[in-house]
C-alpha cells in the first residue's frame, strides 16, 4: 500500500484552515443568535478571514518553493483554495448582516448556522483524517446528512417568507440573501469533503 509521504508541513497548514473555518462557523452561529453584538461577531469573522487569507499564501508558497510534495500539487491547492472558501462566504455573510443593520434574530438562520458549525466540524475531523480513507468516506456520509438538512431548513424558512407577512418586502429580501449565503456556505462544505475524498482514496 502506498502511504503518504511524511511533510507535516502542508498538513499542518490545512489544519490551521480547518480550525479558523471551525472557529468562523461558530462566530457566525453567536452572530445570528446574538445580533446585539454584530459589529463585535462581524469584526472577528472578518480577523479570522485575514488569517486564513495569510495561511493559504503559505499554501502557494510553499508549493512555489517545494520540489517533491506530499500529495499532487493541484490536489493541494484545490483543498485549501476550498477551506479558504468556506471562511470567505462566512465572511461574506457576516458583512452582508452588518450592512443589513438586522436588529433581530430568526430561527432558521440560527438552525442554518448550526448545521455549518456541525459541516466544519466533519470537515476538521476529515482534515485530520486524511491517511484514513474509511473514514473521511464515513465523514462523507455525515456530510451529506448534513447538506440535506440544510435544504431542508433553507426551503422552509424560504417559503416561510414568502408565505407569511409580506408587507415588508426590505426585510423579505435581507433574509432570503442571509439565508443564501449560509446554505451556499453548508454546500461549499460537502465540496470540500468530496475533495477531502478524493485526495484519500488517491493516496491510500
Amino acid at each position: 500500500m502506498r502511504l503518504i509521504p511524511k511533510d507535516e508541513g502542508f498538513f499542518e497548514l490545512f489544519d490551521a484552515l480547518a480550525d479558523r473555518m471551525t472557529q468562523s462557523a461558530a462566530v457566525l452561529e453567536e452572530l445570528f443568535a446574538h445580533p446585539e453584538r454584530l459589529e463585535e461577531h462581524a469584526q472577528r469573522i472578518k480577523a479570522l478571514e485575514h488569517e486564513a487569507d495569510g495561511i493559504m499564501l503559505q499554501v502557494v508558497t510553499r508549493l512555489d518553493q517545494s520540489f517533491v510534495t506530499p500529495l499532487d500539487r493541484e490536489d493541494i491547492h484545490a483543498l485549501a483554495t476550498r477551506l479558504d472558501n468556506v471562511v470567505d462566504l462566512m465572511d461574506g455573510t457576516a458583512r452582508r448582516a452588518k450592512m443589513f443593520h438586522i436588529k433581530t434574530g430568526r430561527e432558521p438562520a440560527i438552525q442554518l448556522t448550526d448545521i455549518l458549525v456541525r459541516a466544519t466540524t466533519t470537515i476538521k475531523e476529515a482534515v485530520q483524517k486524511l491517511r484514513q480513507p474509511k473514514e473521511v468516506a464515513r465523514l462523507g456520509r455525515v456530510m451529506k446528512a448534513l447538506e440535506e438538512e440544510g435544504d431542508a431548513v433553507y426551503s422552509d424558512a424560504v417559503g416561510a417568507l414568502f408565505s407569511g407577512d409580506t408587507s415588508n418586502p426590505i426585510e423579505i429580501i435581507t433574509w432570503k440573501e442571509l439565508y443564501d449565503n449560509i446554505e451556499h456556505a453548508i454546500d461549499e462544505c460537502e465540496d470540500v469533503l468530496n475533495v477531502l475524498g478524493s485526495i484519500s482514496i488517491k493516496n491510500s
